[in-house]
């Protein structure tokens, strides 16, 4: 490579034009093999466990009533798990990402080990949890030392996939869709293979225009594409002219950014900096090293700050914990989950301990137990009268203890829907009690009055227990005059600070809540808006789902935290767009579960009422600029290629603000727009904002690509990614939407 920067005078760039080699280079070095380098960057490529992993080894997959041994396999990219099964009829390969491994269990921590995996010894079992909604994998090895080995050996792929970079998920993305476009395996690309592989990335090609970038980069005349020809033909797929013609507005004719061109653009974006911090940035993300000696950022280094978090639409200093957690917990929202217990359907899906373990994953902090009698004077928990599997009330206390503070330190509310007798109450308390532990909150803390209710930050590892508090007798004479005792004085002495009570519209102690219905807080809002905002202020209050939902299905519950509600519940088991909305609220504050709600949802005197129109609002100017890698939505039919538009959607008080782009014809890979999207964002501090990317339908409804939610207050101007989420609230990376955004007043 010639030297770009021999000719240096005062600290100033002279002006040249870039040579194209020079990208090309930095993405091959990437491409070449990412898996040994990234083995390397962590120093895995000696490891032991890896290397047992590379290997192999004949793992059992364990179910309830089933076991089969099968293949399990590290894949040379190191980022992909490669199992098959034993049997020579079944002998289809599958695979699964690290990307998508949330963590590693050793033991029989699972349900599912606990029920099914006796006959192993327990130090050989390990159970790998997913993101989303995707089951556990519970698998023993053959021996303590080869199950050690997975175990360690995929927490170091784990911490080595978070720390990789957007631009190292696309070159992953791609190189495993030439694996399988590869259908001989032998490493080389007939232009047909290249074809299937397009297809196979979404994206349809005209045959002439794809034919003559084959022969382009066949440079050895062979008619297939090998080694480097394969890497350009990529490096040519990957080429994204918006962000050229961006990067090159800023850097001028010379195509290559100064400190002070990278500090103008980044003060474009809204970004004080300092000279000092963009040269940081440019030593961040340059790949190419002899520019960082001069302070320069090449095109590939721009790209990659711009894939990174920095370059995110998420304000990044928001996923720490950084609000104020002194107040009273009736001042915060707190993440809140209906029918916890359930996998799925209300009426005939499973209850399971490990739906409490994938609640508490996604920032929950207060979870439902619907309590039954249960044989052998043991209570257990479902969904009553219904065909809903059983679980014991002690496993799952059990699983709460274990799992309630990993994600996030702040109190956990057990919301307990009580059907058993006196004696198997009195079970359930001596289980909390003996459990839990010093964790359970069973008097106030420090002597606090209840004129205000304590704050996350003093509730710390601790559980609230919310059912109903006997009121306390003067004299046994009292009794005869009281209506028949149903709850057991046992499990009333555990209730402290969350006591349910019928609501009435006189304030009450603070530690009295209630819970309403979804139609039942939606009159009373639209007839007592203020009333309800002012109740909230002091006192909690839950919603909960109408019982009409017998599928599990969810409302929306903006409307609810637009009153100033706190524990809106919703069926954590049920993607779709309303837990789209729970995510992208509590995604806030570091995903702690609570978020502080608005100053005019918190004072005793407020005026607010969600029924009236307020003067509060912001204009959005959202430039949907382009999208990448978007998800393949028919992986049955090769040919079936999406058709992407997207949708930008406000929620806060009042309706919908929603607008959306043209669709782009068959082309899910690389889709330019480049459309002016204008949206009012009324009361700001409540809004959330909504990307949605579906594939266009004359004929039938629109399906689902992907989506991202955010708080209206941690979106970030300038131009920015978006990183998409399945329905699930799963990452679909590489799949990425690029942005312009800005927002004014009035």
């Amino acid at each position: 490579m010639s030297d770009l920067w021999s000719t240096m005078c005062g600290g100033k760039k002279k002006k040249y034009q870039a040579e194209p080699e020079v990208v090309v280079q930095k993405v091959q070095t990437v491409t070449k093999d990412p898996g040994l380098r990234a083995f390397r960057k962590l120093a895995l490529s000696d490891d032991d466990d890896v290397k047992t992993m590379l290997n192999g080894s004949m793992l059992w997959k364990i179910k309830a009533g089933w076991r089969q041994q099968r293949l399990y396999r590290l894949e040379s990219d190191g980022m992909t798990i490669w199992y098959q099964s034993r049997r020579k009829r079944a002998r289809s390969k599958q695979i699964f990402s690290i990307l998508h491994i949330e963590s590693i269990c050793e033991g029989r921590q699972s349900e599912g080990l606990r029920r099914n995996g006796q006959r192993f010894p327990e130090s050989s079992c390990f159970s790998i949890a997913f993101m989303g909604r995707r089951k556990n994998l519970d698998l023993a090895a053959a021996t303590e030392n080869e199950a050690r080995s997975w175990v360690q050996g995929l927490r170091k792929l784990i911490q080595r996939a978070e720390a990789m970079s957007q631009r190292e998920k696309l070159v992953h993305w791609i190189r495993d869709y030439l694996h399988q476009a590869d259908r001989d395996g032998d490493e080389k690309m007939t232009f047909q293979e290249v074809k299937d592989m397009l297809q196979m990335i979404n994206i349809e090609m005209n045959d002439m225009y794809a034919y003559t970038l084959f022969k382009k980069c066949d440079r050895s005349n062979t008619d297939t594409l090998e080694d480097c020809e394969i890497e350009e033909f990529c490096t040519q797929l990957m080429h994204r002219s918006e962000l050229e013609e961006i990067f090159f507005h800023y850097s001028g004719e010379d195509r290559v950014m100064s400190t002070e061109e990278l500090q103008e653009f980044l003060h474009h974006q809204g970004e004080e900096v300092t000279l000092e911090r963009a040269k940081g940035i440019i030593h961040k993300y340059e790949l190419n090293e002899k520019a960082k000696q001069h302070d320069l950022m090449m095109l590939e280094g721009f790209m990659m700050y711009l894939l990174s978090e920095e370059g995110d639409v998420f304000n990044q200093e928001h996923k720490n914990v950084y609000q104020d957690m002194t107040q009273p917990l009736s001042h915060y929202f707190i993440s809140s989950s209906h029918n916890t217990y359930l996998t799925n359907h209300q009426l005939v899906g499973n209850s399971s301990t490990e739906a409490y373990v994938m609640a508490f994953k996604e920032g929950c902090r207060c979870v439902e137990l619907d309590c039954w009698e249960g044989p052998s004077g043991e209570p257990v928990i479902y969904h009553g009268h219904t065909l809903t599997s059983k679980i014991l009330f002690k496993d799952v206390i059990s699983t709460i203890r274990d799992n309630a503070f990993k994600n996030s330190l702040f109190p956990v509310i057990l919301s307990l829907e009580n059907h058993c007798g006196l004696e198997q109450q009195a079970t359930m308390a001596y289980h909390l009690r003996n459990i839990l532990g010093d964790m359970l909150i069973s008097a106030p803390i420090n002597n606090l009055e209840s004129d205000h209710l304590p704050s996350p930050e003093a509730l710390k590892r601790k559980i609230l227990l919310k059912g109903k508090k006997l009121k306390e007798r003067s004299s046994p004479e009292e009794e005869d005059g009281r209506t028949r005792v149903d709850t057991a004085p046992e499990l009333s002495d555990l209730v402290v600070y969350c006591q349910t009570v019928e609501y009435r519209d006189q304030p009450g102690s603070a530690c009295e809540m209630s819970s309403f219905s979804e139609d039942k807080i939606r009159r009373l809002i639209k007839e007592y808006g203020n009333t309800i905002v002012r109740y909230n202020t002091r006192q909690l209050s839950r919603i909960y789902p109408d019982g009409l939902r017998a599928n599990s299905s969810n409302y929306s519950p903006q409307e609810m935290w637009n009153a100033g509600c706190q524990l809106v519940a919703l069926n954590f088991q049920t993607p779709g767009y309303k837990m789209d909305l729970n995510r992208g609220r509590f995604q806030d504050n570091g995903r702690c579960g609570y978020i502080l709600k608005p100053e005019f949802l918190r004072r005793a005197d407020t005026s607010f009422n969600p029924e009236i129109v307020s003067n509060s609002m912001k204009i959005l100017h959202v430039r949907v600029i382009s999208a990448q890698q978007l998800p393949k939505l028919n992986k049955e039919k090769p040919s079936s290629i999406v058709d992407p538009f997207v949708r930008v959607e406000i929620h806060s008080v009042g309706r919908k603000r929603e607008q959306e782009t043209n669709y782009i014809l068959n082309n899910g890979f690389n889709p330019l727009w480049n459309e002016e999207l204008r949206l009012e964002v009324l009361v700001p501090e409540l809004a959330l904002v909504r990307f949605v990317v579906e594939d266009y339908d004359k004929t039938s409804s629109n399906d689902f690509v992907g989506q991202f939610t955010l708080p209206f207050p941690s979106l970030r101007q300038g131009y920015r990614h978006v990183h998409l989420f399945s329905k699930d609230g799963t990452s679909l990376s590489p799949a990425t939407l690029f942005v312009h955004l800005q927002i004014k007043d009035p």
